[in-house]
């Protein structure tokens, strides 16, 4: 079980007037929710924690910023997230509670709330960490994109932001904004990334922000950033190899300090292996994991993400044995 220092507790207690107070009559969900507190902002979007009046408990309430609320494409991505983080239920996912719009008519919708530290926190003080603690991170996270992926989802924005340990020992995969799904066909929902075409359903058109690559560049593989239609689930292979690898030197795998410089190191350049740069010792294990994941072409990476996790529980704790006996 991973032990990572608990958050301040700011749960709710229990109280005998909260559970056996009466119901109204007539649910108005517009006034289902009060005492809202923004906790994150996204990009487009609002985190906030609120407290659930009909159920007496706090939850997380997310809904689009005033700027892009009244957008429908990005109207769209808010409900398709929401419904695959509902479909997608895994011990690794933040269960969805409702679905609904607000008083205006703008969507939103409600999530477990979870406190507890992302993995970017945790990076900040990496030396407090145990590789072993990091290591069962990534598998965690791992076990979520397994099954989303043979449930037909690609989350596509795996960075350390969106990881999250909770104070219970839970890892939580978060934010399916930008994932990708396919009809029963084949074709892909999100195809499509330089704009909708002749013959194009709304379902069809691009939700990744018209025409533009959406994510994080430094963990975005090349297909991704190519905008490549045959994209699959092997784009967050890539994606979570650059975590690992971030986790085993401290460094993200692709160099430079201006977007296009990044972009280009990620298309073209082969990081040095994760050994070559850390200062401390790294296990060739999780060092050929990584890269192996990073791999530029999706058929040299592991093809699917059951056998990277697979490689690191059978392998990893062996490792671990020889690590510490050279030790």
């Amino acid at each position: 079980m991973l032990h990572f220092p608990e958050p301040p507790k700011n749960y709710s207690s229990v109280f005998l007037d909260e559970t056996d107070k009466p119901l109204p009559e007539k649910i108005d969900p517009r006034t289902r929710y009060a005492f809202f507190s923004t906790i994150a902002k996204g990009g487009k979007s609002l985190i906030k924690s609120c407290k659930d009046l009909h159920l007496s408990r706090f939850v997380c309430y997310k809904s689009l910023k005033p700027e892009f609320a009244d957008d429908e494409i990005e109207q769209k991505r808010l409900i398709r997230e929401a419904r695959v983080s509902a479909m997608l239920q895994h011990p690794n996912t933040i269960p969805t509670y409702e679905l609904g719009r607000d008083a205006r008519g703008y969507p939103y919708f409600t999530m477990k709330l979870v406190h507890g530290y992302t993995l970017r926190e945790i990076l900040d003080y990496r030396d407090r960490y145990d590789l072993t603690q990091l290591v069962e991170l990534v598998v965690q996270v791992g076990h979520a994109l397994q099954y989303a992926h043979i449930h037909g989802v690609a989350h596509r924005d795996i960075k350390p932001e969106n990881m999250l340990a909770g104070p219970y020992g839970e890892v939580l995969l978060l934010d399916w904004g930008l994932a990708k799904v396919w009809h029963p066909d084949g074709r892909g929902a999100s195809e499509g990334d330089s704009g909708p075409s002749k013959g194009t359903h709304i379902e069809d058109i691009t939700l990744t922000g018209h025409g533009k690559a959406q994510g994080t560049i430094h963990y975005m593989s090349p297909e991704q950033l190519n905008l490549d239609p045959g994209i699959d689930h092997r784009t967050d292979i890539f994606s979570l190899g650059a975590v690992l690898y971030e986790i085993l030197c401290g460094n993200k795998p692709a160099a430079g300090e201006k977007m296009h410089e990044v972009v280009e190191s990620v298309i073209n350049d082969q990081p040095p292996e994760a050994a070559e740069v850390s200062s401390q010792i790294v296990p060739r294990l999780l060092s050929d994991v990584a890269m192996k994941c990073l791999s530029k072409n999706p058929e040299d990476r592991f093809q699917s993400m059951e056998e990277m996790v697979i490689l690191l529980q059978q392998n990893w704790q062996t490792e671990l044995s020889r690590f510490a006996r050279r030790d």
